[in-house]
């Protein structure tokens, strides 16, 4: 964009960027194609005043995590590891585990692989909400729904 003959860049200000709140139906859903949906509207890259260094996204509430599902043998394959730091520490959990335990992590750390490894993207993480069954607290906010 020019002004005067220079050339200038358009920084969206903190206080006028609106802030919408959605609500996303993940029954049904396959993790990876929902994980790369939430990540792009957390950071905002859907909005035209997009700005890579700041928070310019929505919130996204997910209901209904206990029934993601994954494509092809994964469901019986894919593992999650995790490291205590100790000697012998590296523990693993299957996805089927991991889904009755924790249904909300399988989503979580889907949207956080796909999110930059910076401080930005705890802060981004912060306005995600995942919940395992249909009910969730939000109602207030007034969600939009998005149909994928």
């Amino acid at each position: 964009m020019k002004l005067n003959g220079k050339n200038i860049t358009f920084l969206p200000q903190k206080q006028k960027i609106e802030k919408n709140w959605w609500l996303i139906d993940a029954d049904g859903q396959v993790v990876g194609k929902l994980a790369s949906r939430i990540s792009t509207i957390l950071r905002g890259k859907d909005h035209p005043f997009y700005t890579p260094f700041m928070d310019c996204g929505d919130f996204v509430v997910v209901i209904n995590a206990r029934k993601l599902r994954l494509t092809g043998t994964k469901e019986e394959s894919k593992m999650y590891y995790r490291h205590s730091g100790y000697m012998g520490g590296l523990r693993e959990i299957s996805f089927k585990q991991m889904q009755q335990k924790h249904p909300d992590r399988v989503l979580m750390l889907a949207v956080r692989n796909m999110l930059p490894k910076n401080r930005l993207s705890n802060k981004l993480l912060t306005k995600l909400k995942i919940f395992a069954d249909a009910q969730h607290p939000h109602q207030a906010q007034k969600p939009q729904v998005i149909k994928l």
